[in-house]
């Protein structure tokens, strides 16, 4: 597995005027205040996209390589810090037919050697997560590079999910948890159920492992939760991407399919995020004080409660 990139200052780009027309156009109706600071993007649909022209299925996706790049730059124009990809699935990796996933792996080095001088002229800096280390060797020599010729870039991160897998994700952050609390007990010299139990091994655990020890162990502990995933295709699934970082995340689908996706979509995508109230579990601005105004108080409603049921019963 690939380092996580470290944490930089992002730096505004001001390339909003380099959009097409079209871009423009949807950029003037968005509010630059509340742009979403990351957005994950599952990119599907590049087979159905071949077979509805009668093409092999790896023209589909050298056409959905030429997507990802038409939308990089337009997140970089727009100032969007942080952008990942479901570039390659550990599942992809294990049940696609192995002269697909040896096409996929050629193409994905084919688009790092070939874009670097395109992402450097556009200040975007590379970077990946997921059990990279499986990947062939060429793959990650090529990975590695590209990463380090655009490591000093201060505009959008670009993220692409490789051998990526959200369920394996938090088993390699539970499992660097144990690691950790295995490393410390050693260096106290003692057995991690004696270090556990000297501080009550209950009051421990609450210590080592929480929401926050889980966050920070996660592939994507350098970067903020996406604010937005969308979805090409029209499928109305995660696919196991990203479970526990878009626990709050707004969803956009479109039945487009990944290689007719370009910059114009992402901004109405965008659009569509910008619509909606974000509320993160809580109440909405507009209806707190009134809603809490004519709430019934919460011991009349469990007598009303307890007496409907108890009528029931007979």
């Amino acid at each position: 597995m690939f380092e996580p990139t470290p944490s930089r200052v992002y730096q505004r780009s001001g390339r909003a005027h380099e959009l097409s027309s079209e871009e423009r156009a949807i950029f003037a109706s968005l509010d630059p205040s509340r742009l979403p600071q990351h957005v994950a993007v599952i990119m599907d649909g590049n087979g159905r996209w071949a077979g509805k022209r009668a093409l092999k299925r790896f023209l589909g996706h050298q056409q959905g390589a030429e997507s990802v790049q038409f939308v990089v730059e337009t997140a970089s124009r727009i100032d969007l810090p942080w952008l990942t990809l479901y570039a390659f699935s550990l599942e992809n990796n294990l049940r696609r037919p192995k002269s697909e996933v040896s096409f996929l792996m050629k193409l994905l080095k084919n688009y790092l050697m070939s874009n670097v001088k395109r992402m450097n002229d556009n200040n975007i800096r590379m970077a990946y997560i997921g059990r990279t280390a499986e990947l062939p060797e060429e793959v990650q020599d090529s990975m590695r590079w590209a990463e380090e010729q655009t490591a000093k870039n201060t505009g959008t991160t670009l993220t692409l999910a490789l051998n990526y897998g959200s369920r394996s994700e938090i088993v390699d952050s539970a499992r660097s948890l144990l690691r950790n609390m295995l490393a410390e007990a050693d260096q106290r010299g003692i057995s991690l159920q004696d270090m556990l139990a000297a501080e009550g091994t209950e009051d421990a655990l609450r210590a080592r492992i929480d929401e926050d020890q889980i966050s920070a162990n996660l592939y994507t502990a350098h970067m903020p939760d996406p604010d937005l995933v969308i979805r090409t295709s029209g499928e109305q699934r995660i696919s196991n991407f990203l479970l526990w970082q878009i626990a709050y995340a707004e969803i956009f689908v479109t039945d487009r399919l990944w290689p007719d996706f370009r910059g114009p979509h992402l901004l109405e995508a965008i659009a569509a995020y910008q619509r909606r109230e974000r509320r993160f579990g809580g109440l909405t601005d507009s209806g707190t004080d009134e809603v809490l105004d004519v709430l019934e108080p919460a011991d009349q409603v469990a007598e009303e409660i307890s007496g409907l049921t108890t009528k029931g019963s007979r």
